[in-house]
């Protein structure tokens, strides 16, 4: 092991490099969010003199805790510090210049997560020859809300100038600034179907990769101011950025947490509106500035359109949602069809995600009828929009492994597949999620699958069309299929 100094635009930041990968960690690429920056867009960050020591992870962004039944499946970091919009570079032990570079933006429901979460590990990509970038952006109130003032969408700014110093500065580490892919799972494929929406990124990255995550959950002005009224009721203050920024950050990361607590908790829908299903109050805001459009608008009107698309979920999404609370096995028919009602699923297309799962218990429908609404249907729309803009080339992807019996009864649920696609799946904390033995074949497969995209443009199956719509299914091998579960998807239609 020896340490290796590197020259950002900056200054000087000294990394570690072991077994052919030097890595960066807590790079500050813009002002400390705190003082006269609370709550406020995101500022350069001032140079500094000498090298700064960049060998341990920096501060986290403010946030809450994950309910308690997700804490053992999602390791959190928790790193006190003010300099929290930090990123994280590995690279290739090497003079070798040119890399495609791999920029990743974390998920958490826009309320929770870090870059420096261990998962995300980017070793294994610079092993591969690609130079990968995690970065922190702000969360929760301090991040998304909405006060009508002109400053909003704080987190996706953050992410934009994150974006900016890899342009500014990535060539240092190797890596080709002209050929960056912005990825992200959950929150942050959300955010990276959003960044593509907007004319502001356009030159700040070559290609895109959403996971589990796509553009129909961004708030509407009124959905978010209604959430920034609620927010302020709870903390006995004016909906203004002045008061609520006065406050100790802990008391507003509480009662925005709780805020959200209250709204994944049985929201009445007569209240919250389509927040009772999206479960996300705090989210990128169509505010008319930072977004000009809802994303899909935008999306559908060729914005983002020469940006090569990899886009996906995973087949048992909600499973995640419904086995650590133990309400798989306790949801009974009555309850089924409510909430498929409640989604706008019609009597027969629930009776063919029963006829689909002859061995399935209700929870197990509800949980694919969810994963549907909230994650694969949204992704095929952006698809689907992409296909009216000549040369827009978009991917499809759906991760299949492992079976529920491989992760005590996960399946390939919510953020399953991330370890795979880091080739991470050895770290002895994901063993709540993955099961005890997770499968380095697997691993290998999809982890070269995201590496071919980023350094060829493509995953290495036919791109999605509108007569084969042929999708990537990822397990023990990757097979192209055409339409998989086409019969369910048609069910949506004019519906999700």
């Amino acid at each position: 092991m020896h340490s290796w100094s590197v020259r950002t635009k900056s200054g000087a930041v000294r990394g570690r490099c072991e077994r052919g990968v030097c890595s960066y960690r807590g790079i500050p690429y813009a002002a400390a969010p705190f003082g006269a920056n609370r709550m406020r867009p995101p500022v350069p960050r001032a140079t500094w003199d000498g090298e700064l020591e960049a060998t341990e992870y920096g501060p986290t962004a403010p946030k809450g805790n994950y309910p308690p039944h997700f804490v053992p499946l999602f390791p959190e970091v928790v790193i006190p510090g003010d300099d929290c919009l930090n990123l994280n570079v590995w690279a290739p032990d090497s003079d070798e210049g040119g890399l495609p570079v791999l920029v990743w933006f974390h998920g958490g429901s826009f309320m929770n997560g870090s870059s420096s979460v261990g998962e995300y590990d980017g070793s294994s990509f610079a092993r591969d020859g690609v130079v990968c970038v995690t970065a922190n952006y702000r969360l929760g109130a301090d991040g998304f809300l909405h006060l009508g003032d002109g400053a909003d969408n704080l987190g996706l700014l953050d992410q934009v100038a994150a974006l900016h110093w890899v342009q500014d500065n990535i060539a240092a580490f190797g890596g080709d600034p002209a050929s960056v892919t912005v990825a992200g799972e959950s929150a942050g494929a959300m955010s990276v179907t959003t960044l593509l929406s907007m004319p502001a990124t356009e030159g700040l990255f070559a290609r895109a990769i959403a996971q589990s995550g796509a553009a129909a959950h961004t708030l509407t002005v009124d959905q978010a101011r209604m959430v920034a009224g609620r927010l302020a009721e709870r903390l006995g203050v004016a909906p203004e950025r002045e008061a609520i920024a006065a406050l100790p950050i802990d008391e507003l990361v509480q009662a925005a947490s709780d805020l959200v607590t209250e709204v994944q908790s049985g929201a009445d829908p007569a209240v919250w509106g389509a927040i009772a299903l999206s479960l996300l109050p705090f989210g990128p805001v169509c505010d008319g500035a930072v977004l000009g459009d809802m994303p899909m608008d935008a999306i559908v009107a060729g914005h983002g359109a020469d940006v090569p698309l990899l886009i996906g979920s995973n087949r048992d999404e909600a499973r995640l949602f419904f086995v650590p609370t133990g309400a798989l096995a306790t949801i009974e028919d009555t309850i089924l069809a409510a909430t498929v009602e409640a989604y706008g699923l019609t009597r027969d297309g629930l009776a063919l995600y029963r006829s689909n799962r002859p061995r399935g218990n209700p929870g197990d429908v509800l949980a694919a009828v969810i994963t549907d609404w909230y994650y694969r249907i949204p992704a095929i729309r952006v698809a689907e929009a992409r296909l009216g803009s000549p040369g827009a080339q978009t991917w499809m992807y759906r991760f299949d492994h492992p079976e529920p019996r491989g992760d005590h009864l996960l399946g390939a649920c919510h953020g399953a597949e991330i370890p795979y696609v880091f080739d991470t799946i050895d770290r002895p904390e994901l063993r709540p999620r993955l099961g005890d033995a997770p499968s380095h074949a697997v691993a290998e497969r999809t982890h070269q699958a995201w590496v071919d995209f980023v350094t060829r443009g493509s995953p290495g199956w036919a791109p999605y069309d509108a007569v084969h719509r042929t999708t990537g299914l990822l397990s023990n091998a990757i097979d192209a299929v055409d339409d998989p579960a086409g019969d369910e998807r048609a069910v949506w239609e004019g519906i999700r």
